[in-house]
């Protein structure tokens, strides 16, 4: 299935657009980009209005992306000297009002990789000068309505995002089908441990972490109990789950599957270990009203309970040996920068 392009891809490239007009005078339609793996994107880029420069967002065969044809708009402005770069949220995109996200409370809702894909392309064209770059989408406002931001603290739109510039398609049948090829490719090899986790910032801070550097990783996306099936049936020995507590919290509480529409559970597994831990009512009853998981790692390090992520860790583990008993497993909890819990 055809693969497409992140909110943060096409943000990139209209900025690059964008940069090249300001420095040259030239309307260009058609630039390259590249994702902070090196991989190149050719996208097409038209004039909105100005200095706004725009991409048209091509999720590929996902169907299920609401973001899918709508335009990605950026306007780049050259500020006095030389320095950094400026972000701005412009019309459709969100502003993160509360703690726990990726960004801080007052930014736009412009996620870290978005940020250095749009560094890079218009360092390309503006190496050092000091710059803004507004990013918009028109109609992402009523857009956002439909998605967890408002949940989240994102006010006024859409947040950009992406972590490797490529939209995957969700056919979930083809999906399954990939994860169970890919398994047994690795199970050619000879690997009888696996190491699985959930997407490419675990699988980056996993290889850290372990100083992995073999075929012998996959990440499950959200089918964490296909992928365990499976290992069983292909007869791997060991396997090693690596994960944010946004993702194998779900685990703890028995969902293997976990898609947001589907399974939850997370602050009731958190808050039930706090509990059996003997932390105070109180601080169980701030946990349990945390708007993000990054928000309630951050209250658990302050208040001395970091014991609760080997205590889930372990009954994780149970879980998965429950459903496929012929396999060891071990969990292991890392957060949003990839370091250990």
């Amino acid at each position: 299935m055809r693969e497409g392009f992140t909110t943060g891809t096409c943000a990139a490239g209209a900025a690059k657009a964008s940069a090249i007009f300001i420095t040259s005078g030239e309307i260009i339609n058609q630039v390259c980009v590249k994702n902070l793996d090196g991989r190149e994107f050719v996208l097409k880029t038209f004039r909105e209005s100005q200095n706004f420069f725009g991409v048209i967002k091509d999720s590929g065969d996902d169907r299920a992306d609401i973001t899918n044809g709508v335009k990605v708009l950026a306007q780049v402005e050259i500020l006095d000297g030389e320095g950094e770069i400026e972000f701005v949220a412009g019309e459709g995109v969100g502003t993160v009002t509360l703690p726990g996200l990726k960004v801080g409370v007052g930014e736009p809702a412009i996620n870290p990789v978005p940020r250095k894909m749009i560094e890079l392309a218009v360092r390309e064209v503006i190496p050092r000068k000091s710059l803004c770059v507004t990013v918009s989408i028109p109609g992402g406002r009523e857009l956002a309505l439909k998605t967890f931001n408002p949940r989240l603290g994102i006010v006024g739109g859409l947040s950009i995002l992406g972590t490797s510039g490529v939209v995957k398609p969700m056919n979930e049948k083809a999906l399954l089908d990939s994860l169970s090829l890919e398994l047994s490719m690795i199970a050619s090899l000879g690997f009888r441990k696996l190491y699985i986790t959930f997407a490419n910032s675990g699988e980056k801070a996993l290889r850290k972490i372990f100083h992995v550097a073999s075929k012998n990783v996959i990440q499950c996306g959200n089918y964490i109990g296909h992928v365990l099936d499976e290992a069983a049936r292909l007869n791997f020995e060991h396997v090693i789950i690596v994960g944010h507590p946004g993702k194998l919290l779900k685990v703890a509480a028995g969902n293997f599957n976990t898609h947001s529409k589907i399974s939850d559970g997370r602050l009731e597994a958190l808050c039930t270990h706090l509990a059996l831990m003997n932390a105070p009512r109180e601080f169980i009853a701030q946990i349990f009203h945390t708007n993000t998981t990054n928000e309630a790692i951050a209250l658990i390090r302050e208040q001395g309970f970091n014991n609760v992520w080997d205590n889930i860790a372990g009954i994780i583990s149970q879980k998965c040996i429950q459903r496929c008993k012929s396999l060891k497993v071990d969990a292991v909890f890392i957060d949003s920068e990839g370091n250990l819990l």
